[in-house]
């Protein structure tokens, strides 16, 4: 199960109307929707797997909304054995669940070793499982439900379910496994479920990229650092290139020729342009940093091994001419946009999605998910800029009616203070930007941290690939201990919470 031909994905969320007065860091608008295909098609199945619905409090935290909803899961049991098997189940997030069980290899590679039945759970809002149907993004009152503590609670419902209704599994052990939102989702499961999972993978899961946790700007200088590493002059070059798109701003002439040479496929006509074309840029560079995996992918774009390799082989020279800067960045825009050699023109409306999707994170982003990012063009390559809460709180209460909630998800999850939970794997690629808001060190004998100097976003849960460096196998092969550990403890102590000891 190697890297498929997938749909196109897009990590971050277009600029809203409100937006386009108030410059946002391309983090700003999503985790960011890492992965909402915008064009919601798949690619080939990794394996046989069924469908199923399962009837799904709509509230289940209330007690005069009585109304369910169909979650949508997914079961696959080739290897799995009732007698000292266990359950690995997926927390989905903000996508289609097809895609994430066409996208989670390292589950399907590891089935077989753990005698495992896999599940794959879609979030509520998100894929089939809408609460309200199609109106369930109509009304704001209808997104009410869309929280992370009504997800959670869909899990553990349907975890409750699948031990009443599948002979053989009402003994066996269970671990959460999730990657990015889905990763941060897993570990606040075991935190706020332990009766129900034995442990949880938690893979490139920022979950204290809140508040004043982390230092708001660390996200954007990982970026630039995978930059530079990839090429001495890389990230200069790049820093430069917005005072330079400036400079061919300032007539109608000037933006004609940028326009041209970077062939895009609608002329900039005015500075809300030349605002667009710079997030869109942004959000390129931070794409890259993503996926940047050790072999051909399709994963957000066709894409070639180690891209940022590639993309600085344009910016060796940072003396070049303004004129000769804008080619290179064109070239450099290629390799993500046009590796195919299909594409006509680069349109920097691409990324706008109006599925579903991107419509429940938007409001998640508004609501409970609001992380600070910010740059200042010394300790990274992006163009200053501050985190402003307030603009922030003005545009979601424009765009949905809601007041977000900073502090909400440290006050629910304990943000730092989680050393009285056991039994998680943090797993972070060094190479991912979200690694700068994860847990990067040991915080006690069983909430351990497994770092990947070679990796990208949750690379440890993408399938085996011959081309993956020895620093990931070794992750995957610790993870894999680790479990084997909890479900050992769980046969070996019965209804007995019992801590790792290596």
């Amino acid at each position: 199960m190697g890297c498929f031909s997938l749909p196109l994905l897009y990590l971050l969320l277009p600029l809203s109307a409100s937006a386009a007065t108030i410059p946002r860091l391309p983090t700003q608008r999503s985790l960011g929707s890492l992965h909402l295909p915008t064009r919601p098609t798949f690619g080939p199945t990794l394996a046989n797997y069924s469908i199923h619905y399962f009837a799904q409090k709509i509230d289940h935290f209330g007690f005069t909304i009585d109304k369910t909803f169909n979650q949508r899961y997914l079961i696959a049991d080739k290897y799995w054995k009732k007698d000292g098997g266990s359950i690995l189940f997926y927390t989905g997030n903000e996508g289609d669940i097809i895609w994430f069980c066409n996208n989670t290899g390292f589950m399907w590679d590891v089935a077989e070793e753990l005698k495992a039945m896999l599940v794959f759970a879609e979030h509520r809002y998100y894929g089939e499982s809408l609460p309200f149907g199609a109106s369930s993004f109509k009304d704001v009152k209808n997104l009410n439900f869309l929280t992370t503590e009504q997800a959670l609670a869909d899990f553990a419902e349907l975890i409750k379910h699948l031990k009443q209704t599948i002979p053989g599994a009402e003994n066996q052990p269970v671990i959460a496994v999730g990657g990015s939102y889905g990763g941060m989702l897993a570990a606040w499961f075991r935190m706020k479920y332990p009766h129900l999972v034995v442990g949880a993978l938690a893979a490139s899961a920022p979950i204290w990229q809140f508040e004043d946790l982390v230092q708001c700007g660390v996200f954007m200088k990982i970026v630039t650092n995978d930059f530079k590493k990839s090429g001495p002059h890389c990230a200069e070059s790049i820093r430069r290139s917005w005072g330079v798109i400036d400079g061919f701003s300032t007539s109608s002439s000037r933006l004609q020729w940028l326009s041209e040479t970077l062939h895009l496929c609608s002329p900039l006509a005015d500075l809300q342009d030349v605002r667009m074309l710079k997030d869109w840029i942004s959000e390129t560079w931070v794409n890259l940093a993503m996926v940047d995996y050790p072999y051909e992918c399709n994963f957000l774009q066709p894409l070639p091994a180690w891209p940022i390799k590639v993309v600085c082989q344009y910016f060796k020279d940072p003396r070049v001419s303004d004129e000769v800067l804008m080619k290179k960045l064109f070239q450099a825009l290629n390799v993500y946009y046009n590796y195919s050699g299909q594409a006509k023109c680069l349109n920097i409306s691409e990324t706008a999605t109006s599925n579903l999707g991107s419509m429940g994170w938007s409001y998640q982003a508004c609501t409970e998910i609001i992380m600070p990012f910010c740059t200042n063009g010394f300790d990274d390559m992006f163009e200053p800029h501050s985190w402003d809460l307030k603009a922030l709180f003005d545009e979601c209460f424009s765009q949905w009616g809601v007041r977000l909630r900073p502090s909400w998800i440290t006050t629910m999850y304990g943000g730092k203070n989680i050393s009285s939970h056991s039994n998680i794997i943090f797993s972070n690629g060094e190479l991912d930007p979200w690694s700068g808001g994860g847990v990067t060190k040991n915080i006690t004998d069983s909430l351990i941290v497994i770092n990947i100097p070679d990796g990208a976003h949750h690379l440890d849960l993408r399938a085996s690939n011959a081309l993956d460096p020895q620093s990931v196998r070794l992750a995957r092969a610790l993870e894999v201990k680790y479990m084997k550990q909890w479900i050992r403890n769980f046969y070996a102590y019965p209804g007995k919470a019992v801590l790792n000891n290596f």
